[in-house]
């Protein structure tokens, strides 16, 4: 990620580490069967960019092996730092605004980074200059305006209030600058990059307690800057965690749209 005073989901609070823990349960089969399917094995150099949490970065060391190289970037360390043992360097980067910290990596991999980056463009560049002729990249993220509910299935109250939220949520998200409809773009993108054999396809959970434990801590992480914003009080934002709490709703999330392709 970026250094940004803006930037709304702080790693350095205390709910960045349940965030990452429910997105390592939504999303990593997902970025593990991409992972697989590049053939990925023993000596392979990766970068993980906007490592935030430790799941990608401890399958990738293992994949790799004593004989290759996993290097973590964020611009906060905090919550990847424990991983920082052979393969595993662990490096404060920021993707949109210094040079790439390596050449010739196999794999590039950035999940849900880019879309909060500001300049996503150098960015994307930087990560494709980054890899060896043949290394793989692969970009993850989602697309909240491609299916903006958080309850698709808006039947009552209670899913109404979750989308109210929900909409608040991006709304905060589209005031620093993220970009709602990047997810789609990827393939695009990677394309005019110049990478070859470009794909893409996209995961999205409809009902999941992955998902209901990522919405409990994004809500908590936010609540002050949803209320500060006029989006929401304090008695409906501990009314909605109630409502999540007991398990009676479909929670989902935005699309996370991977792309992928192979520099020339």
């Amino acid at each position: 990620m970026t250094r940004t005073d803006g930037y709304l989901l702080d790693n350095r609070q205390n709910e960045a580490g349940q965030r990452f823990d429910a997105f390592a349960t939504v999303f990593d089969p997902t970025t593990f069967r991409h992972f697989e399917s590049f053939g990925i094995g023993s000596g392979w150099r990766c970068w993980e960019v906007g490592a935030g949490g430790t799941s990608v970065v401890s399958w990738l060391a293992k994949k790799v092996g004593p004989t290759g190289r996993v290097l973590a970037t964020d611009i906060d360390t905090s919550w990847v730092a424990s991983a920082a043992r052979s393969p595993v360097e662990v490096r404060v980067h920021d993707v949109g605004a210094e040079e790439p910290p390596g050449e010739g990596f196999d794999l590039v991999h950035a999940r849900l980074v880019l879309v909060h980056v500001p300049d996503r463009e150098r960015a994307l560049c930087s990560m494709i200059r980054a890899l060896r002729p043949g290394g793989r990249l692969l970009v993850e993220d989602a697309d909240p305006a491609l299916q903006p509910l958080l309850c698709p299935d808006e039947y009552g109250p209670e899913q109404q209030l979750a989308n109210r939220l929900r909409k608040g949520f991006r709304s905060l998200l589209a005031e620093r600058g993220a970009d709602l409809a990047y997810g789609r773009k990827l393939p695009r993108l990677l394309r005019e990059a110049g990478l070859s054999g470009v794909e893409a396809d996209a995961y999205f959970p409809v009902a999941s307690p992955a998902c209901a434990a990522l919405e409990t801590a994004t809500v908590q992480q936010i609540r002050d800057r949803l209320v500060g914003a006029g989006l929401a009080t304090h008695e409906e934002i501990d009314q909605h965690l109630t409502n999540v709490a007991s398990g009676s709703m479909d929670l989902a999330t935005a699309p996370m749209i991977s792309a992928w392709g192979r520099k020339k």
